[in-house]
């Protein structure tokens, strides 16, 4: 792959799931890893595993990615030897809830707009004048095939979706004359802790969701995302749509008895 080799990859949401994932798939290109998740404690023990992985170097911050003060003072308190940040992973985000939008929880609906689009926005603010001052960096924000096509019961999650390839898009135009590079990573039906945290830890109900089909694992989206910051610096991939064969789209699924193939 490309050489990535003590670039500094910054990682939201980097503590479980497809942020971990993606940590450790950096880490065996040799980056410099800078994680954030709300829950430091979780990147500190994956500090170690890491550095065993290949990472160059690992610095962790404790960061909610919704809280816009924060966001602002952890990236200006960063040490100056973690400011110039090479690659920007946008992966903070959730799904709250599956309910008709007429009853739905106002709550979880504030929840996601805040931690998917507001969140994105604040940490792309903090981050990309750095990299437009220097001329160099990759954007990478993960979205979703729910932002290609909405489902039912699904509205809001969708919507916010939606907005990450808007923003996504429109930040690649207001960049155009720069060398700073912006993708958006799309999966689908992914398997990590994203039902369980939708269904509020029913984790019966979240199971269901993956009963019968072969999902994408957290390192094949993560292999994605290496994969696109690899690229040569003329090279920018726009945006990947990503599914397992069980899936053509964000509503039709190919649910079968395992077997074996998984």
């Amino acid at each position: 792959m490309g050489n990535l080799n003590g670039k500094i990859v910054f990682i939201t949401g980097a503590s479980a799931g497809i942020g971990a994932a993606t940590a450790f798939a950096f880490a065996r290109e040799g980056a410099r890893l800078l994680l954030a998740a709300r829950r430091r404690d979780r990147l500190e023990s994956l500090a170690a595993e890491l550095k065993q992985a290949g990472a160059a170097d690992v610095h962790t911050v404790a960061l909610d990615v919704r809280n816009r003060a924060a966001v602002a003072s952890t990236i200006e308190a960063l040490p100056s030897d973690w400011k110039a940040i090479d690659v920007l992973v946008n992966n903070a985000g959730l799904s709250r809830g599956l309910e008709k939008l007429y009853v739905g929880n106002i709550e979880d609906w504030e929840e996601m707009i805040d931690t998917n689009v507001k969140g994105l926005l604040y940490v792309t603010r903090a981050v990309v004048p750095g990299m437009v001052e220097r001329n160099s960096g990759h954007v990478i924000n993960l979205g979703s095939t729910a932002g290609d096509q909405t489902y039912p019961n699904g509205a809001v999650y969708c919507a916010t979706k939606a907005a990450e390839r808007a923003i996504n898009d429109g930040l690649r135009q207001d960049l155009l004359g720069t060398a700073v590079r912006v993708t958006t990573v799309d999966p689908g039906m992914v398997e990590t802790d994203f039902s369980l945290v939708r269904f509020h830890g029913d984790s019966e109900r979240a199971a269901k969701v993956y009963q019968d089909l072969t999902p994408l694992t957290p390192e094949d989206v993560a292999e994605t995302i290496v994969w696109t910051a690899a690229r040569p610096a003329h090279v920018n991939i726009a945006r990947v749509l990503m599914t397992s064969i069980d899936q053509a789209n964000s509503l039709l699924f190919n649910r079968r008895q395992q077997t074996g193939l998984r």
